[in-house]
C-alpha cells in the first residue's frame, strides 16, 4: 500500500485526488494538509506527496520532501525560473515528477503535437489557444505554456523571444517566427486546449478539453505508484515519462 500525503485537500483538485485515491486499492491518503495545517507532522506518515496548490507552498514543500526522503507529484503550475531551479535541485535527492498536466489525454496531445510539427514543417502559422474557470489565477496555463515550448523545440524558434501572448493594438504583421498564446477565463470550465496550424487553404487543429478534475487527480496517483513501481530513488520526471512517450 502507497501512503500518500495530499497538500490543499480542502481545494477542488485536493478533493478530486482524495476522492479519486479512495476507489484505488494499491493507494491510501494517510494524511491531507491544507492552509494552518502541520506540514511536518504530517510528511513522516506518507510515502508520497501529490501537490496541486501553489507555487509559493513549493519551496517548504521541496525542503520538506528532500529532508524526509519523500516521492513529490507535483501539478502546481506558474513558477519563477528561480522556483524551477529549486525543483530541479530537489530532483537530484528525491524523485520529482512535475508536469503541467496529468491527464492521459493531454500528454498524448503533447506527443501529438510534436508529430504534428514535424509532418507540417515551416508552411504553417502556429497558435495555442486555452481557456480555464474563472478562478484560476496563472495564465497562460501550464499545459499552454508546454504546447508552445514544445511547438518552439520543433521549429527550432525561442520561446522566450518568439510567443506572442495575445495581441492588442496595431502589432503590425503577423511574423514567420511566431506562437501564439491565448488564454481564456471564465465560468466552470475544467480545461481546453486547442493547438492550431494554420496553412494557406487548409487548417489542422488538435484539441484536448477536460470535463473533469479527476483525469488530472487519476494520473498523478498513477505517477506516484509508477515512481514507487520503478524503483526511482531521484531524477525529475514528467506525465511523458510515466506513459513511456519518450
Amino acid at each position: 500500500m502507497l501512503n500518500l500525503l495530499v497538500t490543499g485537500n480542502r481545494g477542488r483538485m485536493g478533493q478530486a485526488v482524495t476522492a479519486c485515491a479512495g476507489e484505488d486499492p494499491d493507494v491510501s491518503v494517510a494524511v491531507g494538509i491544507d492552509v494552518n495545517d502541520s506540514l511536518s507532522e504530517a510528511i513522516v506518515k506518507c510515502h508520497a506527496v501529490i501537490d496541486f496548490t501553489l507555487p509559493g507552498f513549493s519551496y517548504e514543500l521541496l525542503s520538506a520532501c528532500v529532508a524526509h526522503r519523500k516521492t513529490l507529484v507535483m501539478g502546481t503550475t506558474g513558477h519563477s525560473d528561480e522556483q524551477l531551479a529549486a525543483i530541479r535541485k530537489a530532483s537530484e535527492t528525491i524523485p520529482v515528477v512535475h508536469a503541467p498536466n496529468f491527464s492521459v489525454g493531454v500528454n498524448t496531445l503533447f506527443w501529438l503535437t510534436r508529430k504534428a510539427t514535424e509532418i507540417l514543417g515551416d508552411d504553417f502559422d502556429l497558435e495555442v489557444v486555452e481557456m480555464h474557470h474563472r478562478h484560476k489565477k496563472d495564465a497562460p496555463s501550464g499545459t499552454a505554456r508546454r504546447l508552445a515550448e514544445i511547438l518552439a523545440e520543433v521549429s527550432g524558434v525561442s520561446y522566450d523571444n518568439d510567443t506572442r501572448h495575445g495581441r492588442f493594438g496595431d502589432v503590425g504583421a503577423r511574423t514567420d517566427k511566431e506562437i501564439g498564446v491565448h488564454a481564456l477565463r471564465g465560468g466552470d470550465v475544467v480545461g481546453d486546449h486547442t493547438v492550431i496550424y494554420a496553412g494557406d487553404g487548409e487548417r489542422v487543429e488538435l484539441t484536448h478539453k477536460a470535463s473533469s478534475r479527476n483525469t488530472f487527480a487519476n494520473g498523478a496517483i498513477r505517477a506516484a505508484k509508477w515512481v514507487a513501481e520503478q524503483g526511482k530513488t531521484s531524477g525529475l520526471f514528467d506525465m511523458e515519462d510515466v506513459l513511456g512517450l519518450r
